[in-house]
């Protein structure tokens, strides 16, 4: 089946799923300190990210986990250079997206949130 033949109802517990991901973001970053903002936030935000990939395309593709990964560490790669100050980035949400600190941590609450997605994936394929 392709992405584009998937049913509304496929794409629904991605579609819920994601907003209740999106919501849970919203409250860490706003409300939360210590590990769980750092850590946990960057463990979700990349299931978020898969989650919204899923409601396109429900049944997956073999290699979404691992790019989703590649995304995150490029994003927090992109963190070594100051890009928000070199843009001229004052927009706070926006630097929040972007991130504005490299961060070996993070790189590791990526790999877990990928590895829960890569395990998901291999567990619904019959694995």
């Amino acid at each position: 089946m392709t992405c584009m033949k998937a049913t509304f109802r496929q794409r629904l517990p991605y579609l819920i799923l994601s907003v209740l991901l999106f919501g849970a973001e919203v409250y860490i970053g706003l409300c939360v300190s210590g590990w769980v903002r750092s850590y946990f936030g960057d463990t979700l935000v990349v299931i978020l990210l898969w989650t919204l990939v899923r409601v396109v395309c429900p049944k997956g593709l073999p290699w979404l986990s691992g790019a989703v990964m590649a995304f995150a560490v490029l994003v927090e790669l992109s963190q070594l250079i100051p890009l928000c100050d070199l843009l001229g980035i004052q927009n706070k949400l926006i630097r929040v997206l972007m991130g504005t600190s490299f961060a070996w941590g993070d790189m590791i609450a990526y790999a877990a949130g990928c590895i829960l997605t890569a395990g998901h994936d291999l567990y619904a394929a019959g694995w």
